[in-house]
């Protein structure tokens, strides 16, 4: 096997400027220089012409470089901002859902440079960058093979059940068909060159070439997210209802550590209201530093968080996030917990209409403005003498959906002295790491 390209989609917006830093080609001309594109019809004018699409490809692939203005990052999270980023190989820009899409497109192992530099800081050590170069390979390379086989089987995909008193759905990357996978953290955090790569993010990447995580064969769907609370939680209770052998609920501490079952409901809430010890049980600052980068360290609390909200407040923000009224909230009530005490099932009260939601983002999203820590939180209620709710407390566990590698707990054991194969294979269980390219 040789080493794959991916494209990648970066921004979506009506007109995109951007410049083109050395020489690039297109329809047997070179230009090079700041340039935009425009929304016109279904058409992209450029320069007075109009195309379906166009596609700049760099005269010299080492040196060249184009950059994007205006990209906005961490779309619907509380950082969500914009700046201008810079990025190798080629520039391609297409027409979708009425605006116009910049997709790069480069080779995996460029990619991974970027997305390492990206999701992780400069200041991480050696066997967590390896461990995350692995995965953010693996996972690429997965959904890659995934769209294919959907595709292939011209099956209709769905990604929702919804019934009159249930609403279940979940969030994963299906909905790109016209490239690989996007930019933000909905795929994986890629911002080119832009996060400059440091001497030990390019060792990381060279000392792990090809490696892939595999099980029985397959390329592992190797997920991951910033604190798991101190539980794994398991691939189906998150997106489709299939049970990956390597994904599987444990403590995110050491092998033989004890672990109650957090679907049972007193067991979740004794585990959330405490904090018990784990690998990303940690406030240490150099670690965590290690995977947040500056606009991530404006949250602080994840390990164990807590979010108020008034009665006024939860009812007029889930009408507005979920787009059902269900009048004024009365009551939260879990209904299903996955391996680590998240929510796969939330029942919601209201004066109007009761109905069941699911799975865990789409929970975290109908409860707050952007995305709730997580879906590991138990409801506590307060109520006036007539019995009528005036304040909801959501005392919550970890950062993302759970699954697969913990960031944060990763970093400990890195700065503990573990390899990188034994970081992968605490949470990727009975996985093997095997070279394909």
């Amino acid at each position: 096997m040789k080493e794959p390209k991916v494209s990648v989609g970066i921004m979506f917006e009506p007109s995109i400027s951007f410049v083109l830093n050395s020489p690039f080609l297109f329809n047997g001309g070179e230009f090079q220089g700041e340039e935009s594109v425009k929304l016109s019809g279904d058409k992209i004018l450029f320069q007075g012409n109009l195309y379906d699409s166009l596609q700049f490809d760099p005269v010299n692939q080492d040196s060249a470089s184009f950059e994007l203005k205006d990209v906005t990052i961490g779309i619907n999270f509380h950082w969500e901002r914009k700046e201008n980023q810079v990025f190798k190989g080629s520039l391609r820009f297409i027409v979708e859902n009425g605006k116009i899409t910049a997709v790069n497109l480069l080779s995996v192992e460029e990619y991974l440079t970027s997305v390492i530099s990206s999701e992780m800081s400069a200041t991480a050590s050696l066997e967590l960058l390896k461990a995350h170069a692995v995965i953010s390979r693996s996972w690429l390379l997965a959904q890659i093979q995934k769209n294919k086989e959907i595709e292939q089987s011209q099956i209709q995909y769905s990604t929702m059940k919804e019934s009159e008193g249930e609403l279940i759905r979940w969030y994963d990357r299906e909905d790109h068909t016209n490239f690989d996978i996007c930019a933000d953290d909905h795929c994986q955090r890629y911002q080119g060159i832009t996060r400059a790569s440091t001497d030990i993010v390019k060792q990381a990447i060279a000392e792990t070439r090809g490696e892939l995580l595999m099980f029985d064969g397959k390329i592992c769907d190797a997920r991951y997210s910033k604190s798991c609370g101190g539980v794994f939680e398991e691939f189906q209770n998150c997106w489709e209802d299939i049970k990956y052998p390597y994904l599987v609920g444990k403590r995110d501490f050491p092998e033989g550590s004890p672990l109650p079952d957090l679907t049972i409901e007193e067991n979740a809430r004794e585990w959330i209201l405490t904090s018990p010890e784990s690998f990303c049980n940690t406030s240490d600052k150099v670690v965590l530093s290690q995977v947040l980068n500056n606009y991530d360290q404006e949250t602080v609390n994840f390990y164990r968080w807590r979010v108020e909200y008034s009665a006024e407040q939860i009812s007029e923000l889930v009408a507005r996030r979920s787009g059902t009224d269900y009048g004024t909230i009365t009551d939260l009530i879990p209904v299903e917990r996955g391996t680590s005490g998240r929510l796969i099932k939330l029942k919601i009260v209201g004066t109007k209409r009761t109905r069941i939601i699911g799975k865990e983002l789409e929970i975290r999203r109908t409860l707050s403005e952007s995305h709730l820590y997580s879906s590991a939180f138990v409801v506590e209620k307060e109520s006036d003498s007539n019995g009528n709710p005036v304040k909801f407390a959501l005392l919550g566990a970890g950062w993302g959906h759970g699954v697969g590698l913990c960031q944060i707990g990763a970093a400990v054991m890195g700065e503990k002295g573990y390899k990188y194969d034994a970081i992968l294979l605490h949470y990727f269980i009975d996985a093997k790491i095997e070279k394909l390219y």
